[in-house]
């Protein structure tokens, strides 16, 4: 059952813009092990739209999801102080795929409390996209007041 917070109604159209891309870099996914191609594409506050997809390897352990791929690309091109005004992840699986925690956390490192996040929700045969605030996402995210 979907939370009373989550939004699931149409995506506004910047939303849906960053759907489409993050649906296109998925296609690029280097998932041989698990066949699960996730893309991220996250919109800049210098109106930029960064994307990148999740790179498996053969130890789990390194594989490296799309969420924070997208995230290391956008802090390479445009340096520590840019901020992520929002965020998609889709997949080519068809299945429900919120942010790990360890996205989650990064991604609350570089976005506002209120900025959203959109992943695909729900069960098998019924997903749909869920768009929560990055504060809903992770309530309890861990910070240590630097900024």
């Amino acid at each position: 059952m979907e939370s009373p917070k989550t939004r699931t109604n149409q995506p506004e159209p910047a939303l849906e813009a960053l759907q489409m891309a993050a649906k296109q870099a998925a296609l690029n996914s280097y998932s041989p092990y698990s066949g699960f191609r996730v893309g991220a594409a996250l919109l800049l506050s210098n109106g930029e739209i960064v994307t990148a997809t999740n790179v498996e390897n053969t130890s789990y352990g390194l594989t490296i999801c799309a969420e924070r791929a997208a995230l290391v690309r956008a802090v390479a091109q445009y340096g520590p102080e840019i901020r992520v005004v929002a965020a998609a992840v889709v997949n080519l699986n068809d299945t429900a795929s919120p942010p790990c925690g360890a996205c989650r956390q990064v991604l609350a490192e570089f976005m506002d409390p209120d900025a959203v996040v959109s992943f695909p929700a729900g069960s098998e045969g019924a997903v749909t996209t869920a768009t929560l605030s990055i504060a809903e996402l992770l309530p309890f995210g861990f910070d240590m007041k630097l900024k």
